[in-house]
């Protein structure tokens, strides 16, 4: 896990106070970073246009016009007169040298070997940016060349949201260590591939303690058998709740037993095929260590009583469970959140639990501006609940600490994905693992079973099956 930060600037500060590195040093290292990745972007034909505004991320532009002065053609661009004390500093350092600085951008078509870098506001950014701002952002986005933006692609605020729209960016050069803003649903069609730029001290001098982290690949930790005196019962026994959308807990079934749970069976009193592998029961069997239940159980159950009792028993017992969509809209869930719990609802659900649980009563672009506050008011009322929010970068959170996994893709906006993760995770939990490392593991699994299909097919022709087919190929 790499660790992900709302802010840096304590973490700057602390560079100078505790381990006395002056202000120009840290802008050098961030120059440089920016500068290694213009090189790595550049050919013979490559002309750089730096776009720089008035406060120190502009300065960091500025710093590497200076770098890169003589090595290929380049000019800094100044919509805004420079204002900070490091913005005044290097553009005097590069006038010396003699580097074009111009309020515009001279009347020279962009080609696609050309590199554009935005270092007009970074995390700078307090306030929407102006008329003059969007039409110059929007002006860049339409060009067809490298982009690239120094910290944060100017236009995304600490928060992660578009003010009101951002530079698109190819490359993001993030200053010292991730922030939480680049991994906003609404950011990943903005910041592109992100690398953190070093500022002259070893990462675990300059990081402090946080409470976000980044998933990585190294992070996945499958339930792989080393022991073979074993049998069925030491995986697990899966127990999936069917409703009336039968679909939705075959496809879980099917994950859940390729994910390793020993015996999955469907609790049901309809009587439909199933697969050979799938066991079939009209009660919860008593050696069941683990139960999902909500995908496709549709929103009537609590009309009968008969439903209502049973579910009830369901969630009242001691197994592990996982809860998932329609049960999110039933006014008494949130009575079953003292044990530990997995939720995993999309958007449109989870703003439906923060309703029924008194938190907020918002729409879903409230939300999902705004992802990263209600998960984390959500664990503080409920800390024994680990709450997997979906979307292009899911959060998981627990106790307060988030994880952040931005692995997903439009490969996965299908019917059927949420189905096929609440039986990876609630696999997991029936072969021990923790509500947590449940929760992480079974959403890397997705994203990265989605990887290995979009590698084979265009994103759009995803079938369910396909991510259970690639289970056993992580």
């Amino acid at each position: 896990m790499l660790k992900i930060f709302t802010d840096v600037t304590y973490l700057d500060r602390r560079c100078v106070e505790e381990f006395d590195l002056s202000e120009d040093l840290l802008m050098e290292h961030a120059a440089m970073a920016l500068a290694r990745q213009v090189v790595a972007l550049s050919s013979a034909e490559a002309r750089l246009y730096i776009y720089c505004g008035p406060g120190n991320n502009g300065a960091d532009g500025i710093a590497l016009a200076r770098l890169l002065s003589g090595q290929l053609p380049l000019s800094i661009i100044l919509p805004i007169t420079a204002q900070s004390q490091q913005a005044k500093k290097q553009l005097n350092r590069a006038l010396k040298l003699g580097v074009v600085c111009t309020q515009t951008r001279e009347n020279i078509a962009i080609k696609p070997t050309d590199i554009i870098v935005d270092c007009l506001f970074g995390s700078g950014l307090t306030r929407p940016l102006d008329a003059t701002m969007i039409a110059l952002i929007t002006q860049l986005n339409s060009e067809h060349c490298h982009k690239i933006s120094c910290d944060i692609p100017s236009g995304i605020n600490a928060q992660g949201q578009l003010s009101p729209i951002a530079f698109n960016s190819d490359f993001t050069v993030t200053m010292g260590a991730l922030k939480l803003a680049l991994f906003s649903d609404i950011a990943k069609d903005y910041v592109g591939a992100i690398e953190v730029a070093y500022l002259g001290l070893p990462q675990s001098l300059y990081q402090a303690n946080t409470r976000y982290y980044l998933l990585q690949d190294s992070d996945l930790k499958l339930p792989i058998r080393p022991a073979h005196d074993s049998h069925k019962g030491t995986y697990g026994h899966t127990a999936v709740i069917a409703g009336e959308k039968k679909g939705a807990a075959i496809l879980s079934s099917l994950a859940a037993f390729s994910m390793g749970s020993g015996l999955v069976s469907i609790i049901t009193n309809q009587d439909f095929e199933l697969p050979l592998h799938i066991m079939h029961s009209n009660a919860l069997p008593k050696n069941v260590k683990a139960i999902a239940v909500g995908m496709g159980l549709g929103r009537n159950f609590w009309h009968s009583a008969e439903r209502r009792v049973q579910l009830i028993e369901i969630l009242a017992s001691t197994c592990l469970k996982l809860i998932d969509a329609d049960l999110f809209y039933w006014p008494e869930i949130s009575k079953y959140f003292v044990q530990p719990i997995v939720l995993t609802p999309h958007p449109k659900e989870f703003c439906a639990l923060l309703k029924i649980c008194k938190i907020a009563d918002i729409s879903v672009a409230e939300l999902q501006g705004n992802r990263f506050h209600y998960v984390t008011e959500f664990s503080r009322q409920y800390p024994e609940v680990v709450v997997l929010l979906k979307g292009c970068n899911s959060i998981i959170s627990y106790r307060e600490n988030i994880y952040i996994n931005n692995f997903g893709s439009a490969i996965l906006s299908k019917g059927g994905s949420g189905d096929i993760l609440a039986g990876l995770i609630t696999a997991l939990l029936a072969q021990g693992y923790s509500p947590l490392d449940a929760a992480i593991n079974g959403s890397i699994i997705l994203t990265k079973a989605a990887e290995l299909c979009a590698r084979k097919m265009n994103n759009y022709a995803l079938k369910p099956q396909d991510l259970i087919d690639q289970l056993g190929n992580l």
